[in-house]
């Protein structure tokens, strides 16, 4: 199954140039391979960056523990559409995402901001920012498929559908790859170089 491009950066093609100079950091990948537990233990380690902000999604769906997403009604995210709230979103799983509009002014100021997005984002992002940094992390299939048995959030639709999802590979290609099998700290520290533009495979 190929998920559909249902995404949208506001009035990007009105734009004069992309937005920059900061770096948007947009962390992809399958249901189930840990991006936001990578997510979290890589904030922590940021802390005390003040120039590495975190975006929180807002999302039509009940949020869990393991997410740092807002919690928004349908009509609620369909007003703040309206009202040009809304830096980028799209739809997935059946529910709408959305990335606020501070995220221009982080970047404007020269921040690092870093996302969870959907793969679909990625080709819009690129045109729409001057400085677009994609992350992909991954597992393999058995390993995806254990990790959303445990998670058992039926709101987010049946397994076999989430892990036949796939993307146009030649817009969406990522700048780095993090196979998430080992210790999360690890991969966790792994994304955090990445985010400091420091090496990151050591």
């Amino acid at each position: 199954m190929t998920e559909a491009p249902t995404i949208a950066v506001e009035n990007a093609a009105e734009r004069s140039a992309p937005i920059g100079p900061g770096r948007l950091v947009l962390v992809v990948g399958p249901s189930g391979a840990g991006k936001d537990t990578l997510l979290g233990l890589a904030k922590a380690g940021c802390a005390e960056d003040g120039n590495v902000v975190f975006a929180r999604r807002m999302i039509t769906r009940e949020s869990s523990a393991s997410e740092d997403n807002e919690e928004v009604s349908a009509e609620a995210f369909r007003d703040a559409l309206a009202r040009g709230d809304y830096a980028m979103h799209w739809e997935a799983h059946g529910h709408c995402y959305a990335l606020p509009r501070a995220i221009d002014d982080d970047l404007r100021a020269g921040r690092s901001v870093i996302a969870n997005v959907s793969r679909t984002v990625i080709s819009i992002a690129r045109r729409a920012y001057a400085n677009v940094v994609v992350v992909q992390i991954t597992a393999p299939p058995n390993v995806l498929a254990e990790r959303l048995a445990m998670r058992g959030r039926a709101s987010d639709g049946r397994i076999e559908h989430r892990l036949s999802r796939t993307v146009d590979e030649t817009t969406a290609a990522p700048d780095f790859t993090i196979v998430n099998v080992g210790a999360a700290d690890y991969h966790a520290r792994q994304l955090a170089r990445i985010i400091m533009g420091s090496r990151w495979d050591e």
